[in-house]
């Protein structure tokens, strides 16, 4: 948690370091203004580009073919048969992952696809319609508003990122550390919803703010001051701490390891990518209550505003963020969240479960036939205790009354230390003694 909230955190540092520097230089010039932007990230394509000689770059092992089957099994666009492919293409040990991973089609990592990493995105969608206003209806609200020296509309959505920078290190390091301190974990479902309440009451304070302008407007015919807009901005900015940054954590901890970068990708196209669509079709669809008097979609002064209808929009946005905080505290959608990460974190613990061993144990016999046993899939722990007893004992067998080999002192290093007397050895020498005297009448017969 902590790790997410501060992930988050830096974040913002950029986002509020360009909010500041670029809408200043933009007042001097645009152009330049700009340039800004272009110029770092130059800069940061230059440090990956100069620094590639630090990279880890493997040798590709399959072909086009290969990848678009890995792909189509990543978006749970089917099975994964591996028809088609030579034995060439494929390692012997990859050949038993296939087969596993297709015996085991009941396992915690198959439920976690790209599908699932989707939907539990999806619950956060209610807060990002609301988050997504700053950077649209707020402005729009801002601009009538009265600027407060150089803070004007704009300039108001650093609010925004100051507010995750101050409550993000309040919750992240002292909140959530006291917590688990105390065992208290707060399910995932229960911080989307927190973060879907925030949401809701930052656009219930846009409401209180535009009755305020209309209000003020009739009685004196002037404007109000741009920090009403303070309010709304910070609310958002603690909402984010526990939505945002939740769904970073559970998408990247719930998927499996070779899945966990689309995942990511998944989670940003659910935060920043179909909230945005969903209010472009919601913009259109409310278009009338955007207009003023004479019809037009001119706002953009305080006598325009007041004819319009803009909060009808803020309620319907009220009503969104509401059904976020209600759906996220259903005990279904809480306990559906919970066995997914459950499930994970399983198959974090035991690579291969029980049942799946039994399952396999012929299978992988079979498949082993004349190699070493070597080559067998083993987990790390396990070959790391063999190797130390390998350095311990040596490479020779060593037989246990249980039937079960491991590796023991080689026989052409060994050393036998001949009994002593009065040691442990005598018990051994008197028994021979004694089965000689027994068996020497037979012999003589004979």
């Amino acid at each position: 948690e902590r790790y997410y909230v501060n992930f988050y955190m830096c974040i913002n540092i950029g986002a509020l370091t360009g909010g500041v520097v670029v809408p200043i230089v933009a007042q001097w010039d645009v152009t330049w203004a700009y340039c800004i932007p272009v110029m770092v990230l130059v800069v940061g394509v230059s440090l990956f580009l100069f620094g590639g000689a630090r990279y880890v770059k493997p040798v590709p092992r399959y072909d086009v073919g290969y990848w678009m089957r890995e792909v189509g099994e990543l978006c749970c666009c089917g099975g994964h048969d591996g028809g088609g492919e030579s034995d060439g293409r494929r390692s012997q040990r990859d050949k038993k992952q296939q087969l596993m991973q297709q015996q085991s089609s009941n396992g915690p990592t198959d439920k976690v696809g790209i599908g699932t990493v989707l939907l539990l995105s999806s619950l956060i969608i209610p807060f990002n319609i609301a988050y997504a206003q700053m950077a649209t209806t707020f402005i729009v609200q801002g601009s009538v508003m009265k600027p407060w020296g150089m803070i004007d509309a704009p300039m108001m959505n650093n609010a925004d990122a100051i507010s995750v920078l101050a409550f993000g290190y309040i919750i992240g390091n002292i909140i959530y550390p006291e917590l688990n301190r105390r065992q208290i974990k707060i399910p995932t479902t229960h911080k989307f919803a927190i973060g879907s309440a925030f949401g809701a009451v930052a656009v219930g304070c846009a409401i209180i703010t535009d009755y305020q302008i209309h209000r003020v407007y009739r009685e004196r015919g002037e404007a109000i001051s741009i920090l009403w807009q303070s309010f709304p901005y910070f609310l958002i900015g603690i909402g984010e701490i526990f939505a945002v940054s939740a769904a970073y954590e559970v998408a990247f901890t719930v998927a499996p390891a070779k899945k966990k970068s689309l995942a990511s990708a998944a989670n940003l196209f659910m935060v920043g990518g179909a909230p945005n669509v969903f209010c472009i079709y919601l913009y259109n669809a409310c278009r009338s209550w955007f207009l003023n008097a004479n019809g037009l979609a001119h706002i953009h002064k305080l006598s325009d505003y007041s004819t319009a209808k803009v909060v009808n929009y803020f309620w319907l946005l009220e009503a969104i963020a509401m059904f976020g905080v209600i759906v996220n505290l259903l005990p279904p959608v809480k306990n559906w969240v919970a066995s997914i990460e459950e499930a994970a974190a399983e198959a974090v613990k035991t690579p291969m479960n029980t049942p799946m061993i039994r399952k396999n144990l012929k299978q992988r016999r079979k498949d082993r036939g004349g190699t070493s046993s070597s080559n067998d899939e083993e987990a790390p722990l396990i070959k790391a205790k063999k190797h130390a007893d390998y350095l311990k004992y040596g490479s020779g067998p060593e037989l246990r009354k249980f039937g079960s080999m491991r590796a023991g002192p080689s026989l052409k290093n060994a050393h036998h230390n001949p009994p002593t007397s009065g040691g442990q050895g005598q018990p051994t020498i008197s028994l021979a003694r004694e089965v000689k005297n027994k068996l020497e009448p037979y012999a003589d017969k004979k």
